[in-house]
């Protein structure tokens, strides 16, 4: 990484990667504090650790292995509430300086997570790309108005649950898709919604993050003119999306993330499908891919 203002959590303890499955399958925490190590060395301000359907004392005992030889903080990343207690349990602050953990994610569906809050003090990261709708019932947002509005009601909620929870103490996560498939429109949802996040002064000094390999997934590495695709793509979508408030990102420390200018052929087929809509959005993309 090369862009000083930007935070890593390093992505690769995910039982979603193959060669980190295989760890997991076959226990070896040697193994997977290795991958701790690595990303550690190389820049990341935090290691995510998502231990997939792994039980919860596993979860305890990674976030344990890792805390033995790493002072980094910690990401513990799950959507179940059970897995989630047992790595905020495990998680020592005192080895990572005093910093708390990040807690990824919390929706409006499983808010029971701000339960060991007060216990286990965290950063939560605020998923804000479903909603309950009228009748209660979780839904997509599909609009950057929609997403700006369940952001607007997490938050809320998030600090009625957690005491004393500031804006500076949230990470806020409006939903990245890939580029790759983008007919509906959703990055510019994204970048629409990030808009009016960052216009809105009750929402000052809350930062914003993205899972960022997510949006360049299943292209291909180079072009035919030598351009890295997936890392000057998202290299392309930081430097608009930084201005805008992002300061985090779920990533790779092997990637190298650099603000571009404007000329860059990245660059302008990330303005240019901000104007496009349908199957034109893959078009561009395809004439910047080959």
């Amino acid at each position: 990484m090369s862009i000083p203002e930007l935070s890593i959590i390093g992505e690769s303890i995910n039982d979603s990667v193959p060669s980190t499955h295989d760890l997991f399958e076959t226990h070896d925490l040697f193994g997977i504090v290795e991958i701790a190590r690595f990303q550690a060395e190389k820049g990341a301000s935090y290691i995510d650790v998502n231990v997939g359907r792994n039980s919860p004392a596993f979860m305890a005992e990674t976030v344990k292995a890792i805390q033995k030889h790493i002072t980094l903080p910690l990401s513990i990343d799950t959507p179940d509430p059970e897995i989630a207690t047992a790595g905020l349990e495990a998680y020592d602050p005192e080895r990572a300086g005093g910093q708390k953990p990040i807690l990824n994610s919390i929706s409006e569906a499983r808010l029971e997570m701000f339960d060991d809050y007060d216990k286990h003090p965290f950063v939560p990261i605020l998923l804000a790309t479903e909603g309950a709708n009228i009748s209660g019932e979780v839904v997509m947002n599909k609009t950057a108005e929609s997403t700006y509005a369940t952001a607007k009601s997490i938050i809320k909620i998030a600090r009625e649950r957690a005491n004393g929870l500031l804006n500076s103490d949230i990470i806020l996560d409006p939903g990245i898709m890939p580029i790759g498939s983008d007919t509906d429109g959703n990055f510019k949802r994204l970048m629409n919604t990030m808009q009016l996040i960052h216009a809105d002064p009750d929402l000052k000094g809350v930062d914003m993050s993205v899972g960022l390999s997510n949006f360049s997934v299943m292209l291909p590495p180079k072009n035919s003119a030598g351009l890295f695709v997936r890392s000057s793509l998202e290299s392309a979508f930081l430097t608009l999306a930084m201005p805008l408030g992002l300061g985090t990102v779920i990533g790779s420390v092997r990637r190298n993330y650099n603000i571009l200018e404007n000329e860059h052929p990245a660059m302008q087929c990330l303005n240019e499908i901000l104007e496009l809509e349908g199957f034109d959005v893959l078009i561009r993309l395809m004439s910047f891919t080959a």
